[in-house]
């Protein structure tokens, strides 16, 4: 069973930044899986921004390239999102997902069987 836990989210001043964590556990590392962060702000549709493969490969959406990063830490077995040069859009529930059958870097939610809970990030000026 693949349960995922998001956590770093808060408050934070436009510019600022934050680091996101997801606590992935029950991944298996002998399948193909990708691991992905999507938002979802407040009358949007939800929007995925980020996904990382197991070997590393990483894709963003045009929203958030060039100022947030994804990343994995195997031994921790958590994939972070770090937020840099935050702005007032960003402000959304982000939300991590886990497939173990990633055949592309998709960030199409509906690709992805597992969600956490989301954790709330606030931008404000």
């Amino acid at each position: 069973q693949v349960e995922l836990v998001e956590s770093g989210g808060g408050s934070v001043q436009t510019g600022g930044s934050l680091r996101l964590s997801c606590a992935a556990s029950g991944l298996s590392s002998a399948r193909r899986y990708c691991v992905a962060w999507f938002r979802q702000a407040p009358g949007k549709a939800r929007e995925g921004i980020a996904t990382i493969a197991r070997e590393a490969s990483s894709t963003y959406a045009p929203s958030v390239w060039g100022r947030f990063i994804i990343s994995k830490d195997n031994a921790e077995n958590t994939v972070y999102l770090q937020m840099n040069s935050l702005k007032s859009e960003d402000t959304a529930t982000y939300y991590c997902a886990a497939t173990e059958f990633c055949s592309s870097m998709t960030r199409d939610e509906g690709a992805f069987p597992y969600w956490g809970q989301g954790t709330q990030v606030t931008v404000f000026s």
